[in-house]
């Protein structure tokens, strides 16, 4: 089951804080740095230039990838209908898109930066969660709708949702408090919320309350800032668990998201 993180995530989120490489590696997660595998090279080459040997090895290397994409992201039908590829290859043609496709090959030309990051956050995630399966993480292409596809243990990061907060198209379409996370240095964190919250997710999420929502991304966040080794996210639900931890050592964060003692947002829940 695939879990798909975008806007509406995005919006959870701001309620309470308010290497070249087309072919996949065979990299065991356990063992291995976490690595990024750049899929949208492959998409946009197929995007704007109809290159027939690029679908195939989008087929071919890439299938989980690829079906997600056109089946869960884009929606535009299964992946083994007969004019699925040309309705991919259509959809793309929208002048927006097709300045976006080369917009995000510009700004993600390197991404050597994220990739360090996301491995020694990963590191860092295996180290207080061994139990947890690390992801294989690919870059992808959207048309802006989300931001991190999460399933079968794999992380799909949607580039077009990262190009900076004064990126025309998000001016017109996003407040200023959602492209505020739409930008290069949120990459990395949003990846381990979103995988942490894959495995961790609320139970019986459709009738928690709001208040329960919060503590519990609360958690996550504050848990985010630990692996990224910045203050990512900074609200009076990170700063409870913050002061908690500081006050019981012994707790791991392993227990942290399983539970909730209530003492740890005994300021906030009246």
């Amino acid at each position: 089951m695939f879990k798909i993180y975008g806007i509406l995530i995005l919006a959870m989120l701001l309620c309470i804080g308010c290497q070249w490489q087309l072919k996949p590696n065979d990299i065991d997660g356990t063992e291995q740095r976490t690595s990024i595998q750049r899929y949208d090279r492959i998409e946009s080459l197929y995007l704007t230039t109809g290159d027939f040997s690029a679908l195939q090895q989008m087929n071919t290397d890439y299938p989980t990838q690829t079906r997600m994409l056109l089946e869960d992201v884009l929606q535009l039908g299964k992946v083994n209908d007969r004019d699925i590829n040309s309705k991919f290859l259509y959809f793309f043609q929208d002048s927006t898109l097709q300045m976006m496709l080369s917009d995000v090959q510009h700004e993600y030309a390197d991404m050597d930066d994220v990739n360090t990051e996301l491995a020694e956050s990963f590191e860092r995630l295996k180290d207080e969660l061994p139990d947890m399966e690390m992801p294989l993480v690919y870059t992808q292409i959207g048309s802006f709708d989300q931001s991190i596809v999460v399933g079968n243990n794999t992380l799909g990061i949607s580039l077009d949702k990262y190009l900076g907060m004064d990126y025309p198209f998000y001016q017109s379409h996003y407040t200023e408090e959602q492209r505020r996370l739409m930008v290069r240095s949120m990459i990395v964190p949003d990846c381990i919320a979103f995988y942490i919250l894959s495995h961790y997710p609320l139970k019986n999420d459709e009738g928690v309350a709001q208040q329960e929502r919060d503590c519990h991304m609360g958690k996550i966040m504050w848990v985010v800032n630990q692996m990224t080794k910045r203050e990512v996210f900074n609200n009076d639900y990170v700063a409870e668990v913050e002061a908690y931890m500081k006050k019981n050592a012994e707790v791991t964060i392993a227990q942290l998201l399983s539970n909730t003692p209530k003492e740890v947002f005994q300021k906030i829940i009246k």
